[in-house]
This record gives structure tokens, C-alpha cells and sequence, in this order.
């Protein structure tokens, strides 16, 4: 299984979602490509994207994980978790301490929900940090350092032991995702 997790505000129908998705159909017909959208509730996510991982690892699949934004905050929590291996892209390394600019009314485009962001989503981030990389091999960090949302360097700092791809430049979207695509393909030995 390829459990693709999308960002805050974002959806399986975002470039990345997208290109992911044709990238497995024509390179790797034989994967299972998951790709939920999200609930807005911090708990709630975490439950579905926990109970689709264990549902795998009971059927005997390898676990692979792309995670991008906060969706690679929830990668790193799956893949030290459960297990597998899994490609970050520009990951959320500490998304709790930048809620106060995210609190109250949002919109999510894709999906067209109007919800709150609460300061109990916070407290729920915080139960699923994990503090330390205890397995390296098995994240692959894809960072642009033109990053405008997060801060590059606070994913140095926490993946500096993992295989890692800095450019100069892009942005928060990841310019030029799609080319990186067999090389994410090829770290997370998909068939």
C-alpha cells in the first residue's frame, strides 16, 4: 500500500495528489494507491489515516507513505509508528506553533468545507510529535529552501539523519514535484 497524505487545506486533488496518483497508474499499476481526503478534526484524521495503516499491515503490505506538509508530520508519526518507509515533502516538522495564525474560520478550497481551526486541534497535534527520528532509513525529505509557509531549516534540524534532497529556491508547493517522483518511487521500492 501507498498511502499518499495530503497537507492542511489541501486535498487528494491537488497538483501533488494528482501527478502522484497518474505517476502509480502508469508506472506502478500494481500499488495500491490510498489517497483519503482528510477530516478537518486533528483526531479524526489521525484515526482514519491509523485505521487504513493497520488495515495494510494486517493484509501483509508494505507500508509506504508520501506526506506532504502536515501531511508529512502525520507520515513521520505512521512510519516510526508502524513501520515502512516514507518520502516527505516540505514536512510540518512542529505545525502546533504556527496555529495561532491558522485559529478560527477556514475554507478549504478543494473541498469547499468552512470550519474552525480550535485551539484543541493544537493540544491533538502535540500528542502525535515525534520528538526524534529513531529510524533515518526510513524517510526520504524533500525540501525547497524557498519554502514560504515553513521553515526549511526546522526540517534539517529534525531529519539532518535522513536521505535528503535540498533545491534552492521553489516554494511551500514543491516546484517541479513531478520530477522527483522515480527517485520517491525507487527510495520507497515500490514494484
Amino acid at each position: 500500500m501507498l498511502l499518499y497524505i495530503h497537507g492542511f487545506n489541501s486535498s487528494p486533488q491537488s497538483d501533488k495528489g494528482l501527478q502522484s496518483a497518474n505517476f502509480i497508474a502508469a508506472n506502478h499499476p500494481g500499488v495500491r494507491l490510498v489517497q483519503p481526503q482528510l477530516p478537518t478534526d486533528i483526531e479524526r484524521a489521525v484515526a482514519l489515516l491509523c485505521e487504513i495503516t493497520e488495515e495494510a499491515k494486517a493484509r501483509g503490505e508494505p507500508l509506504r507513505f508520501i506526506g506532504s506538509s502536515l501531511g508529512g508530520f502525520f507520515a513521520t508519526y505512521l512510519a516510526e509508528t508502524y513501520g515502512g518507509k516514507a518520502a516527505l515533502i516540505n514536512p510540518a516538522v512542529s505545525p502546533y506553533d504556527l496555529f495561532e495564525a491558522f485559529l478560527g474560520p477556514q475554507h478549504n478550497p478543494y473541498t469547499g468545507e468552512d470550519y474552525l481551526v480550535l485551539p484543541s486541534h493544537r493540544e491533538a497535534l502535540k500528542r502525535y510529535d515525534v520528538a526524534a527520528i529513531a529510524n533515518p532509513d526510513r524517510f526520504f525529505v524533500l525540501l525547497q529552501t524557498g519554502d514560504e509557509v515553513l521553515d526549511y531549516r526546522l526540517a534539517l534540524g529534525k531529519y539532518y539523519c535522513c536521505r535528503m534532497l535540498i533545491e534552492p529556491g521553489g516554494d511551500h508547493s514543491f516546484v517541479g514535484f513531478e520530477r522527483q517522483l522515480p527517485d520517491i518511487a525507487a527510495f520507497l521500492e515500490l514494484p
